[in-house]
């Protein structure tokens, strides 16, 4: 919140007594005991803490027909791709899909299929996850607090992103939705 002299001089009117204390000094003094309280009130949350666990993941040389049927099944969007060591290596998501059929949107795709000569000649029994998938993926450590996260959500436009440990394994997926929901409670405690 951007404070103006007159919101500074009416709060110091309202304090009994004496103060010896310029515009200039209050605001620097709100914005170190803000920058501390926004610390103290996120402390606790890390990437880790807010991560969905147990969500699955790719090989890289499924077939993208295979990983459709293990998105679809898993609820999700998207899944990350991780190697045999299971370090996170890409991302495959819906969008990956639609990008392989030449659509922008599902309704583009779905106004195209509804069209009697269109035929879909892909090839996604054969066609491996590694051929589709995004990378490299955008991943957090599980021990990032807020303003890591922030950033790593600014870099990235998606909705989700792989949490992993110091070593590069998949822990978990952070949601966007989540983070905002817990940066959200936690602003208004």
């Amino acid at each position: 919140m951007n404070l103006t002299d007159e919101d500074i001089l009416d709060a110091m009117r309202q304090i009994p007594g004496y103060l010896d204390i310029s515009t200039a000094d209050f605001r620097d003094i709100y914005r170190l005991a803000s920058r501390h309280a926004v610390a103290r009130l996120f402390a606790g949350i890390n990437a880790a803490s807010l991560m969905r666990s147990g969500i699955g993941s790719l090989d890289p040389d499924m077939s993208l027909a295979r990983a459709a049927q293990v998105i679809a099944d898993s609820g999700y969007k998207g899944l990350p791709v991780v190697d045999a060591g299971g370090l996170v290596i890409g991302m495959l998501t819906e969008t990956d899909f639609l990008r392989r059929l030449e659509a922008k949107t599902f309704l583009g795709l779905l106004s195209r299929m509804l069209e009697d000569e269109f035929t879909l000649a892909h090839g996604y029994h054969e066609t491996p996850v590694s051929a589709a998938m995004t990378t490299p993926a955008v991943t957090i450590v599980g021990e990032a607090g807020v303003p890591e996260i922030i950033r790593a959500f600014e870099r990235h436009s998606g909705r989700r992103m792989p949490v992993v440990g110091g070593d590069g394994r998949l822990l978990g997926m952070l949601f966007k939705k989540d983070f905002i929901a817990a940066y959200s409670l936690a602003g208004s405690q």
